[in-house]
């Protein structure tokens, strides 16, 4: 798993480290050439899905395409997040993660691009800027971590130069790169996946609504880790509003999202903000 986008872990540090919005420190981004002008392949992950397409292939020696990697960008994450993180001992990163499993049938294979809460012990969390991290969990090896400049135009222009000499010099030796054999590997969906969560909901400010909740929760055998309730008043809230921030112990991503869709039609949640996956220890 990693880091491999380095536009989008810029925005993410500013967000954290300067207290710029979402959009400001997009713009930050483009206007020091980390983003292009339509952002949209970064921002929603579909470069780093790319990327983990191709590291998982030669990792596993599996066919992976993009097409395999279930993708989810930053551009909803907010500085209430980020807040949230902060407090918690979390920094928000883009992780594109690709994992081996031993399945009924055979190796299973899952790849996915996500937000995540990553713990500040973690090697990846003191990821900053444009920088770009691949950790790597081998058996014999144990833990690797690769790190260098991930966006900009040198970096990138590096990157390119390196791919034209070395197909140069195997056009002239007559020589080619080995991958090898790729064996056929089922994909393990998301909802197949334990994992714990971040989430944020806006709801009446009444009592009987953490109850009514914890409820929900409990009914779909989901449970709560932690849970803090704001106040809100600020100009754009509406009246007898409150965030309610929770952590929840890992589920199956299918059991969370069912927990949702009922959250969803409580009268007394307003709307589901954020819903952000959290890096365990186990992940490490």
């Amino acid at each position: 798993m990693g880091i491999m986008n380095g536009t989008t872990n810029y925005i993410l540090t500013r967000m954290t480290e300067a207290g710029a919005d979402y959009s400001e420190a997009l713009a930050e981004a483009q206007a020091l050439g980390y983003a292009e002008a339509d952002p949209t392949a970064d921002v929603e992950g579909h470069d780093a899905a790319a990327k983990i397409a191709i590291v998982a292939s030669i990792a596993f020696g599996a066919e992976v395409t993009g097409a395999d990697v279930e993708c989810e960008g930053i551009s909803k994450i907010t500085a209430d997040d980020i807040a949230f993180a902060a407090r918690h001992g979390y920094s928000v990163k883009l992780l594109a993660i690709a994992e081996r499993f031993s399945g009924p049938n055979g190796d299973e294979l899952s790849a996915r691009v996500h937000p995540c809460l990553v713990p500040n012990a973690h090697p990846l969390a003191a990821v900053r800027d444009s920088f770009n991290a691949v950790f790597v969990q081998g058996e014999a090896v144990g833990d690797l971590m690769f790190y260098g400049r991930g966006a900009g135009g040198d970096p990138t222009a590096s990157a390119v130069l390196g791919d034209l000499v070395d197909a140069a010099v195997n056009l002239q030796s007559g020589a080619h790169a080995s991958l090898g054999t790729f064996v056929p590997m089922a994909f393990r969906s998301g909802e197949q996946l334990e994992a714990s969560w971040y989430l944020s909901l806006r709801v009446d400010d009444r009592p009987g609504v953490l109850a009514a909740i914890a409820g929900v929760f409990g009914e779909h055998g989901v449970s709560i880790d932690s849970m803090e309730q704001h106040s809100l008043s600020g100009p754009d809230d509406a009246a007898n509003e409150a965030r309610i921030d929770l952590i929840i112990h890992p589920a199956p991503q299918s059991d969370v999202r069912s927990t949702l869709d009922a959250l969803g039609v409580l009268d007394s949640v307003r709307s589901i903000g954020s819903t952000i996956r959290v890096l365990i220890e186990a992940d490490r």
